[in-house]
């Protein structure tokens, strides 16, 4: 039998955070092998990355071709299209990862760039308009939204309280949208009022858009409220693999996101996160993912050196 192939590192995701990991770690002239899932990733629906100087506007497609291109040039990091299973821990001498398409690696170091996975509502219309307006985030594709008509999406009456003043740079009419049964709706409505924004209470059952471009939002008591953008954190999980991790070998989780330290270490030895995983919502995007697997990638270069 074949021994498994040895890595100096594994990285576990093939978008802005792992990819710039690799990159880091191919130039410090470590074998990489980077294990990317054929599944459409998180950010398939974006039309479009910012905040990377040049590459504003890429979309994730391109972003990966390019980086693969850049890669390629070194002919250190090889590239797998396949889901991780199972890390397996070494007791000190690394890690033994195995991908569903039964290849078996051996690594000193593992990095999880998995990102996470959105928990979507049962809402018609969403997934048409996931991405393009209905958001996520105002630091993305606040830009592309300027100038409409916004709604906050929210159970959190901190967060809704946002919504009278947050949003300028991109919107002069924006207000809060929360379920029936908001704890304090009366006083945070008085108060949205006062700074000239406004609460609407209803569950969503309908996004009325036209090719993903929203105009209405529809409440389950029939309301028709007139909105074309939605900002709209939603709930969130860890990848199963994760959730295993957590499970079976004590991966420090708080509050759902990665513990990781300044270096991007994991409570569990030669372990390394970076990218959405260990951010919370307002946290996540590309340019954070960028700089934390660049750090995990100096990390375990200096590690290895010590």
């Amino acid at each position: 039998m074949n021994p498994a192939p040895r890595y100096d590192t594994v990285i576990v995701g093939g978008g802005p955070a792992g990819l710039t990991a690799a990159l880091a770690l191919t130039r410090y002239r470590r074998r990489t092998l980077v294990v990317e899932s054929p599944a459409p990733p998180r950010n398939a629906a974006s039309r479009g990355v910012h905040g990377l100087i040049g590459l504003e506007g890429a979309t994730p497609d391109e972003l990966r071709t390019r980086a693969w291109e850049e890669l390629d040039r070194y002919g250190l990091a090889r590239r797998l299209d396949a889901t991780v299973g199972e890390i397996v821990p070494l007791g000190g001498d690394g890690f033994t990862v195995r991908a569903d398409d039964g290849t078996t690696a051996r690594a000193r170091t593992v990095i999880l760039a998995t990102g996470m996975v959105d928990r979507y509502p049962d809402v018609e219309g969403f997934a048409a308009c996931w991405g393009r307006t209905v958001i996520h985030c105002p630091f993305c594709v606040g830009e592309e939204n300027a100038d409409r008509t916004w709604a906050l999406v929210s159970d959190e009456p901190g967060h809704l309280g946002m919504a009278a003043t947050a949003f300028r740079a991109w919107t002069g009419d924006a207000i809060a949208l929360a379920p029936p049964a908001l704890p304090g709706a009366e006083a945070l409505r008085r108060d949205l009022r006062a700074r000239g924004s406004d609460l609407v209470q209803g569950e969503i059952t309908r996004l009325h858009h036209t090719d993903g471009d929203l105009h209405t939002v529809e409440l389950a008591d029939g309301t028709l409220l007139k909105r074309q953008t939605l900002l709209w954190p939603l709930p969130q999980r860890q990848v199963p693999l994760v959730e295993r991790l957590a499970a079976e070998h004590g991966l420090a989780l708080g509050d759902g996101r990665v513990t990781v330290d300044g270096d991007r270490r994991t409570s569990v030895p030669g372990l390394y996160a970076a990218g959405d995983l260990t951010g919370r919502t307002w946290e996540q995007g590309a340019v954070p993912a960028v700089t934390a697997g660049s750090t995990a990638a100096d990390s375990i270069h200096f590690a290895h050196l010590a």
